[in-house]
């Protein structure tokens, strides 16, 4: 009995873990749907760029501060990514999506399904289709658990879980402060809740929006990095299935809900370890893509989502 308990114990780790990944991505998916009320099918791409950005800078980075994996080093690193990638959400915004703002949603969906294949076939010109090996930007190993904890003393958890679900909690609170706190955050809950009352009242919506791409590109870029710490092999098309499920996780919370995309993202996760701890790691992804199915025929709006009314 104990010893299940701890397998237990030891999935519902390593779902916090991925789940944390899935959380930043998704709330990238749910700020733009807040505001715009559109799939930005490229946003899991961007999340593939900031693992390159880590990828070639991060050896210079390092350097600054010393000679081998270091904390600072991997911050600046996670800094640079989430700052280039923000730079990218933006003037993809600026270059793709302004043009088409007053054009019918499908057109934009599918600007946008156009923009995720040119950077996925882009990073394969580019970068080159093979995978490649992400720097060790820290040393990651196993923590030590003192045997006076008892059971809980086998379970296995490393510093790059530990990093990934610290800072991932970081950005959730720093990004609630700016939309709660800040001038520009309440401009983009006003744009999300009336958009033409917004703009009368004087709000720049085009400021506005950039700001939420390049912000919504920069936690995506942060989830390149803490992944590519925890499985060292990059890819240009490492971004697909991650922003699929990253998707499912903001669908299943409640797309626009940014509390949504975090009880989505974890639970998504969960549901992932589990079923590779106790079904079968084939299955993982059938069965994540099965809850999509079974939240939009039972609950479209999600866990957390509001139903709203649309006059016909």
């Amino acid at each position: 009995m104990a010893d299940k308990l701890l397998e237990l114990l030891q999935q519902i780790i390593n779902g916090l873990s991925q789940g944390s990944i899935y959380a930043l991505i998704a709330l990238g998916y749910t700020m733009v749907f807040g505001v715009l009320r559109f799939i930005n099918f490229a946003h899991g791409d961007v999340y593939m760029l900031g693992a390159f950005v880590g990828f070639y800078l991060g050896p210079k980075a390092l350097k600054m501060f010393s000679d081998g994996p270091s904390y600072p080093g991997a911050a600046a690193v996670l800094l640079l990514a989430m700052v280039l990638c923000a730079i990218i959400g933006i003037i993809i915004e600026l270059l793709c999506y302004r043009p088409l703002r007053e054009r019918p949603k499908l057109t934009v969906l599918i600007t946008a399904i156009g923009v995720s294949l040119f950077l996925e076939n882009g990073g394969q010109f580019v970068f080159g289709a093979d995978p490649k090996s992400f720097p060790d930007v820290i040393t990651d190993r196993a923590l030590e658990i003192p045997e006076s904890w008892g059971k809980i003393s086998g379970l296995t958890i490393t510093v790059s879980q530990v990093l990934a679900f610290g800072v991932t909690l970081v950005l959730m609170f720093a990004l609630s402060h700016i939309v709660r706190k800040t001038k520009l955050g309440m401009a983009m809950r006003a744009l999300s809740f009336n958009p033409v009352a917004a703009q009368l009242m004087g709000i720049n919506i085009d400021v506005v929006i950039s700001f939420t791409f390049g912000l919504g590109s920069a936690l995506a870029g942060a989830a390149g990095i803490l992944t590519s710490i925890q499985q060292p092999s990059i890819d240009p098309l490492m971004g697909v299935n991650a922003g699929l499920k990253a998707f499912v996780a903001a669908v299943l919370g409640g797309i626009g809900n940014l509390q949504g995309a975090v009880l989505g993202g974890i639970l998504i996760g969960l549901v992932e370890a589990l079923v590779v701890g106790y079904v079968n790691p084939t299955y993982r992804d059938p069965i994540v893509f099965g809850v999509l199915i079974l939240i939009l025929l039972f609950k479209p709006t999600g866990l957390l989502g509001a139903s709203e009314r649309e006059k016909v």
